[in-house]
């Protein structure tokens, strides 16, 4: 199978459930700590062999962008301090991957970004990522899908089990014969009729098929353009799309508050330097 080499990253959403704090900084620089979502995503994506992440943004997302280039006054500071450590974890977020940016054009919706970037990875497939999806795992899942890929030659899409009682609020894969090909997805199913508790979320491989199909994708619910819309098409015209369960870890979502501070205290309890002292607290916390 020819080797996957480039990324699309979904960044040009507004963050609105964050405002204030999103007014003039981007969702995807939030903090983990002390790095933002958007460099775990690169991580995540550097580590299975990716080399080119292509960031589909917007006007107001400078200072993602400025993230990943090259700080010539900070580096000198840095420098001439001694701290070196620091040095040479700045220096090594501009070197990590090419960067490339591509503002989205035309309308709303999760399907845009591939269509902004569908000529930098036209006729080879690629990973497609919403850049506040995070995946904690002890191998990168971009890692994880890209081998499954060489191994099987089928597009597929990341999924996670989700208790039975909120799989109203996700798009839920309808799986066949026992098996991990997707028959069906379906969007946010009533709790009595979902077909599984399988989730699906922001990482995936796609390929022009996937590309072709959504330019003849009619815009769907709230007038948006939906990726899943065009990825039923492929399914019921005959292609065959994988599900991929995450192993060893777990899918996290950033883009609601709540959501966002869990992903920030697991990856703190996971931290050697913070992780027993912060345990510590949640639990005196919990006696007072």
């Amino acid at each position: 199978m020819p080797k996957i080499k480039k990324a699309i990253v979904a960044v040009a959403g507004s963050g609105t459930r964050f405002l204030p704090a999103t007014k003039t900084m981007p969702k995807e620089m939030l903090p983990i700590i002390d790095k933002p979502i958007i460099q775990l995503v690169a991580e995540e994506l550097v580590e299975a062999g990716i080399e080119d992440i292509i960031l589909v943004t917007k006007w107001d997302k400078k200072p993602l962008e400025d993230h990943f280039d090259n700080n010539w006054a900070l580096a000198d500071e840095l420098k001439k301090a001694g701290k070196l450590k620091f040095l040479e974890r700045i220096e090594r977020i501009s070197t990590m991957a090419n960067f490339v940016y591509v503002r989205q054009k035309g309308p709303y919706g999760n399907g845009t970004p591939v269509l902004s970037a569908a000529s930098l990875v036209e006729n080879q497939p690629f990973i497609y990522v919403w850049g506040d999806d995070l995946v904690r795992s002890k191998v990168s899942f971009t890692k994880q899908l890209i081998d499954s890929y060489q191994k099987h030659g089928r597009l597929m899409i990341g999924v996670q089990k989700v208790p039975k009682e909120v799989v109203n609020r996700f798009g839920i894969v309808k799986l066949r014969n026992n098996t991990m090909e997707i028959e069906d997805i379906v969007e946010k199913p009533s709790i009595d009729k979902a077909p599984s508790q399988l989730a699906d979320f922001g990482r995936m491989i796609l390929n022009q098929d996937i590309i072709d199909i959504l330019r003849n994708t009619p815009l769907g619910k709230d007038n948006e353009l939906w990726i899943v819309d065009a990825l039923r098409s492929y399914v019921k015209s005959g292609g065959v799309l994988l599900a991929k369960e995450v192993e060893d870890g777990e899918w996290l979502t950033t883009g609601d508050p709540l959501n966002y501070l869990k992903a920030v205290i697991k990856y703190a309890l996971d931290r050697k330097d913070i992780g027993k002292d912060l345990k510590d607290f949640i639990i005196s916390t919990q006696k007072n």
